[in-house]
């Protein structure tokens, strides 16, 4: 079977310190709670919106907690993008959580990972969103970092 890459926009969201926001308002971290519950709910959206497609992720069972969304020909309407990730951004913290988007034009496989190596090891641009999104969460998180 051929890979066919395509040019496009890597998107990886991941709650920050979701453990201790657990802890702290006495949550269960395996069902759905409020902050993972409506992140399921804005991802769902925003993939609609955007006819993107998510490699690693959403979660319907337990919350989703973390997610790779790839765009495919995406970068057209990066601004209309960014703007909609960060009205995601925006309700999370309103919720009282935070979260760190990272977004990285790429070449893109478009298709739903078998795996969760697969999913972050898959491509070259996963691997980088991966890389700024770990230094992006050490340098105290809750951003949204835009590599275009």
């Amino acid at each position: 079977m051929k890979t066919l890459f395509v040019e496009g926009i890597i998107i990886v969201l991941d709650l920050d310190r979701f453990e201790e926001y657990t802890i702290k308002y006495g949550l269960d971290q395996y069902k759905p709670n409020t902050i993972t519950g409506m992140l399921t709910s804005l991802v769902e959206n925003f993939i609609r919106k955007w006819r993107a497609v998510v490699v690693y992720g959403l979660d319907y069972e337990r919350g989703t907690e973390e997610t790779i969304i790839e765009i495919p020909y995406g970068f057209e309407q990066i601004d209309e993008i960014v703007k909609d990730l960060k009205a995601i951004k925006d309700e999370i913290n309103k919720a009282g959580a935070l979260i760190t988007i990272v977004v990285v034009k790429d070449y893109v496989l478009g298709r739903k990972a078998r795996n969760r190596k697969e999913a972050y090891h898959g491509t070259p641009g996963r691997r980088r969103a991966i890389r700024v999104l770990r230094k992006a969460k050490r340098a105290g998180g809750n951003k949204l970092v835009v590599l275009i």
